[in-house]
């Protein structure tokens, strides 16, 4: 019921009263106008009308938690230890409810949700739930039951639970609901491991690593408990969530405040070893896009030499560093002995481009795309398709058009905020050479963008953008100035750093205006 009903069945909206005059007074003056009050004191009143009694007044003078345990006392056995199971999840079904309890039989859970006191969303993932303040009077006010549970069969009750999220996980029904199954079941089975001090993630940490793996950022984090909000992590659980949370946000908030997060959760030291992995190749990747090539170099070492599940993203970090660091022959060596999992194509691809092999870096991100989607990774395969859609653009704007779109079709229902960027710039090489006042007034929007998102490391990239603009103009004082600024951009502590970026802006400079159409000839110039 949602209130409405139990104004009707008073006869507060002027219907034939079923209740009785007496009994009504009781009810709204207990119900302090509250509507969940009002349809647990109707569903009890039909419930002890069901069974024969004429329900009194006497039966409904008590507080919301009385009032909750006198419900109780009118299921049976079963179904009141399925409630309490229930109680501790945010959403359920029968089987996760079932499993919860500790039953063999659905029997009990299927009469439990037919109840007043079960809302149901039937296209929900777990389409049932129990109101927040009935959760809680469950948990905290349930002290006059007889079988009433002591603070050893909640925390077993909790271990049940999070068990059975974990086969739910495990048994998603197909691939394409696989990551709303594991994002559901993540935050609940997060909640129950921190509220009820669950030092054993169990399958939380596969899951963990379920959820980076194809880089779709949805919401991991479990609502912050009623007190205590806004403290420093104190259980595994809570360290797993601030991870999670760190690592999904960083789309959202500058890399500097991603990499101070992370580092908090290591000081910790509630992670295990395979999740305190996890976090130093996240800080590592934060510090990469911050132009702390040293200190990202060290934590992908640092992964690599782990040897774990992020062992060969780690590689493929360091052979981008290598590439950084403009030691290309490194970068192609170390980009070989990448696999899948390494996103090998795309390192590929991103090497060969700005040595002006624009065929070769199509070929390798157009491999990089039809692996991600062999792999049903559609996170990947919209990273590889900017970049595809950023290699065409230097060369054939027209089919350049047709990649940016396929590649904003991918990135829809993402959360990528760097890889939107990367396909704006990806818009001004393909528009580069066409209205100047345009794409300086798109630079003015997106230079802003890049710098609040932490992302220096798309800097040189716009400025080759607009170096490469530029060039098809011919404007050549402009050119020099876009040239410096991507010198600029780039720091170099007296090495090769970001050398491919200079030496691209020095290939647009020897290319001239009509290098589109065969740049890829002119710029093989190694």
């Amino acid at each position: 019921m949602d209130g409405r009903v139990g104004l009707l069945l008073l006869g507060g909206l002027e219907e034939q009263p079923l209740v009785p005059e007496d009994v009504r007074a009781v009810i709204t003056a207990r119900s302090h106008g509250l509507p969940l009050h009002l349809d647990l004191a109707v569903a009890r009143f039909l419930e002890i009308r069901r069974t024969g009694r004429t329900p009194e007044a006497a039966d409904f003078d008590h507080t919301f938690p009385a009032l909750i345990a006198r419900t109780l006392s009118d299921l049976t056995e079963d179904e009141r230890h399925v409630l309490r199971s229930a109680s501790l999840l945010d959403a359920f079904d029968l089987d996760l409810a079932t499993q919860a309890a500790g039953l063999s039989h659905q029997a009990a859970a299927r009469r439990l949700v037919e109840r007043p006191m079960v809302s149901e969303d039937p296209y929900a993932i777990s389409p049932y739930h129990l109101h927040g303040a009935i959760r809680t009077a469950l948990q905290t006010g349930d002290t006059a039951t007889a079988d009433r549970w002591t603070a050893a069969d909640w925390h077993q009750a909790a271990e049940r639970a999070l068990s059975a999220l974990g086969e739910q996980w495990r048994q998603a029904p197909t691939a394409s609901d696989g990551q709303a199954w594991l994002v559901a079941c993540l935050r609940q089975g997060l909640r129950l491991a921190r509220d009820h001090h669950l030092d054993d993630l169990a399958w939380l940490t596969a899951a963990a690593f379920a959820y980076i793996d194809d880089s779709v950022w949805e919401p991991i984090a479990p609502p912050a408990p009623a007190q205590g909000g806004g403290q420093a992590a104190d259980t595994p659980a809570d360290a797993l969530a601030e991870l999670l949370t760190a690592i999904s946000r960083r789309q959202h908030e500058h890399r500097d405040r991603t990499a101070r997060r992370l580092t908090a959760v290591l000081d910790s030291n509630l992670l295990s070893d395979e999740l305190a992995q996890l976090a130093w190749y996240y800080r590592a990747k934060a510090d990469k896009d911050l132009g702390r090539t040293a200190a990202s170099l060290e934590g992908m070492r640092r992964v690599a030499a782990a040897g774990g599940r992020l062992a060969p993203q780690a590689q493929r970090g360091i052979a981008s560093l290598a590439r950084i660091a403009g030691d290309f022959p490194a970068a192609l060596d170390a980009a070989s002995t990448l696999t899948w999992k390494s996103r090998r194509h795309r390192v590929r691809g991103d090497i060969l481009w700005p040595q002006g092999d624009f065929t070769a870096a199509a070929q390798a991100l157009r491999d990089g795309r039809a692996e991600a989607e062999q792999h049903d990774a559609p996170g990947e395969r919209a990273i590889a398709q900017t970049r595809l859609a950023l290699v065409t653009a230097f060369t054939d704007p027209r089919r350049a058009g047709e990649e940016i779109d396929l590649a904003r079709q991918y990135l829809e229902p993402l959360d990528q905020r760097a890889t939107v960027l990367h396909l704006q710039v990806a818009g001004l090489v393909r528009d580069a050479g066409t209205d100047d006042r345009d794409i300086a007034q798109r630079v003015t929007v997106l230079r802003p963008q890049i710098d609040v998102a932490g992302l220096p490391w798309l800097i040189p990239l716009l400025e080759t953008a607009l170096a490469f603009h530029h060039t098809l103009r011919g404007t050549e004082d402009d050119l020099t100035a876009a040239i410096a600024r991507v010198r600029d951009a780039t720091p170099r502590p007296r090495g090769l750093a970001f050398l491919d970026w200079a030496y691209v802006a020095g290939l647009l400079r020897l290319s001239g205006p009509g290098m589109r159409g065969n740049g890829s000839q002119q710029w093989a110039c190694r």
